[in-house]
């Protein structure tokens, strides 16, 4: 199963300052879940792929990578 590209824009600028911000919480209360779910907060982000959005059939890309 290959993801295509469906995080974008505005989506991935939140995911990635909300993945960081729960790192930095995370790291501050001692939580090691809150970190990890930041951390892949913070990948979809950068990565540009959820695998969340792609079973609900999601896309908030505004134009398709060629394939």
């Amino acid at each position: 199963m290959r993801l295509t590209q469906n995080v974008g824009g505005i989506d991935k600028i939140a995911r990635i300052v909300g993945g960081l911000a729960l790192v930095g919480a995370a790291v501050y209360l001692g939580m090691w879940w809150l970190a990890a779910a930041g951390a892949l907060l913070a990948l979809t982000g950068l990565v540009g792929r959820c695998g969340l959005y792609y079973l609900l059939g999601i896309n908030t890309c505004r134009t398709q990578p060629k394939p």
